[in-house]
């Protein structure tokens, strides 16, 4: 019986060290370090935390990032269900306009708050370890993480969709409002899609920064920034996906349409958004600042080991 939990316990830990990210901290056993009076400025501590973070999710188990992004575009078709009964429910008009977006936010604060996996999120949280160490092996885990979480978060978009045409929950009324709402979006060309699609990034990949320091205000902020998409008639992928494919299992657009002008353009848009942009940008400050306190920490060690060389002889 001792025997076969040992074989159990190291099966369990080969199985867990499959995916493993290149780090000096992996290097040398030890943690990232995210304590913000251990670190040049708050903007540092911050920095970390989100990178530290992003480790974790390369690290995890593919099946279990599948179920989660499934989860997360399932949850995300509550974006188009509440801005579309409040489409359908609210009079025209500026006033109707700005509260009907405020449906806008809903599916973001279920994925957010239940820690499901969105991949607008991954592309700030899990570029920042392979910024910090860009290695090949790095490199491939990124794009598992982001094939897996795109693709669940696609499947989960598209089982939205396929229930609010099918199921017996909505009146014509708001039906025809879904349909409004999507052709909207389809009415982008491709390279709006894409200047659509990279604001969109930006705003995510700042929100996502903005998470460790708001406390109490998380709510707050997710609503802040994603009514800010939303009033902005920004694109997302994930969102946007629950809309167009809406569109495509209904009938009012070919499949082809769905690739392009809308995923392609609007995905391109949100990864150079988020990740070549904020995430690039925020890294380069950052490391500048970690650069020079390892400097500093390295120096004080140096002459800490002199001074000790020193005073072995006189003692």
């Amino acid at each position: 019986m001792g025997k076969s939990a040992g074989q159990q316990d190291t099966r369990h830990s080969t199985r867990d060290s499959e995916v493993k990210v290149d780090s000096e901290e992996s290097e040398q056993g030890r943690e990232i370090e995210v304590e913000e009076e251990n670190l040049p400025s708050p903007a540092a501590a911050i920095h970390e935390e989100i990178r530290q973070e992003g480790e974790k999710e390369l690290e995890r188990d593919s099946q279990a990032l599948l179920w989660s992004a499934v989860a997360a575009g399932l949850s995300m078709g509550a974006s188009l269900m509440a801005k579309g009964i409040f489409h359908a429910k609210l009079p025209e008009g500026p006033i109707g306009f700005f509260l009907e977006n405020i449906g806008y936010t809903f599916g973001f604060i279920i994925v957010i708050m239940a820690r499901q996996q969105l991949f607008t999120e991954n592309t700030l949280t899990a570029v920042l370890p392979i910024m910090h160490k860009p290695t090949g092996h790095n490199f491939l885990i990124l794009l598992r993480l982001w094939g897996v979480v795109l693709l669940g978060n696609i499947i989960g978009t598209a089982l939205a969709a396929l229930g609010f045409i099918h199921l017996p929950v909505f009146d014509e009324q708001t039906r025809q409002a879904f349909i409004t709402l999507s052709e909207e979006v389809m009415s982008n060309s491709a390279y709006e899609m894409f200047a659509n699609g990279l604001i969109s990034g930006w705003i995510i990949a700042s929100m996502v920064w903005m998470m460790p320091s708001s406390g109490a205000g998380k709510l707050i902020v997710i609503i802040l920034m994603t009514y800010l998409v939303g009033i902005g008639d920004l694109t997302h992928i994930v969102v946007g996906s629950v809309e167009i494919l809406y569109l495509v299992f209904n009938g009012n657009i070919p499949w082809y349409e769905f690739f392009y002008p809308f995923a392609a353009p609007t995905l391109a848009g949100n990864i150079v958004g988020g990740t070549f942009i904020f995430a690039l940008l925020s890294h380069a400050q950052i490391r500048n600042d970690l650069s020079k306190a390892r400097k500093e920490e390295a120096k004080k060690l140096l002459n800490k080991g002199h001074t000790g060389t020193q005073d072995g002889p006189c003692a």
